[in-house]
């Protein structure tokens, strides 16, 4: 028997509709281990943007094939920066979770490191958690039950390491649920998130660009 045989359509149809999304080519993304504990089924994959960025910046199908032909276009080098970083999860149980309200799930990750300066503003948090709402309006993304967590994390460095400058970094950790197994816009929105964390334009109407992090 072939091991797809024994994978529900549903969550085959999901993967899918990931295939079929298409991301801002700053963002390279690539399949990475799935946690095999939080649900019978899952895909995970995992995201960086290095810059700097090129211009103009075309559209991209996601995944190892389109990271490879921009490496060799000779638009990402060794010499440039992690701007962001993160991981988009997907989980599927086919006997539904109370908690998900749900089959599936999706589960987020972002981190990027900004300007000290910012580290002391209060509506950071507020901020980040507003880009994923309008991320997930604007590519009509269909969801319920979201929840999340931002983070500012301040590293300091002392002793034979005094000489590195202090960092800040801010986190987001979220999930929610999808209205079905159409997962397309739904990686869309996430990957325009991680794009907005990197600092990269454009960014939905009325929201403020966080400014990018200082080169060392």
């Amino acid at each position: 028997m072939n091991a797809l045989d024994q994978v529900p359509a549903e969550f085959l149809t999901a993967l899918g509709s990931l295939r079929k999304a298409r991301c801002r080519s700053e963002l390279h993304l690539d399949e990475i281990p799935a946690p095999s504990r939080l649900a019978p089924f899952a895909v995970a994959l995992g995201a960086e943007v290095i810059g700097p960025v090129p211009h103009p910046a075309p559209a991209a199908v996601h995944g190892p094939v389109s990271a490879a032909l921009v490496r060799a276009a000779g638009t990402v080098d060794d010499d440039n920066e992690e701007l962001a970083t993160g991981r988009f999860i997907l989980l599927y149980d086919p006997d539904g979770s109370a908690v998900w309200d749900g089959e599936f799930r999706i589960v987020t990750y972002i981190r990027a490191q900004l300007e000290p300066e910012m580290g002391n503003d209060e509506m950071l948090g507020s901020v980040a958690w507003a880009w994923l709402v309008e991320a997930l309006e604007n590519h009509r993304a269909p969801y319920r039950a979201a929840g999340g967590t931002a983070t500012r994390v301040l590293s300091e460095s002392f002793g034979t390491l005094s000489d590195r400058p202090g960092s800040i970094d801010i986190e987001l950790r979220a999930s929610w649920t999808p209205a079905g197994p159409d997962i397309r816009s739904h990686l869309e929105a996430w990957s325009d998130m991680v794009c907005t964390f990197a600092g990269l334009p454009p960014l939905p109407e009325g929201v403020t660009a966080l400014p990018r992090r200082r080169r060392n």
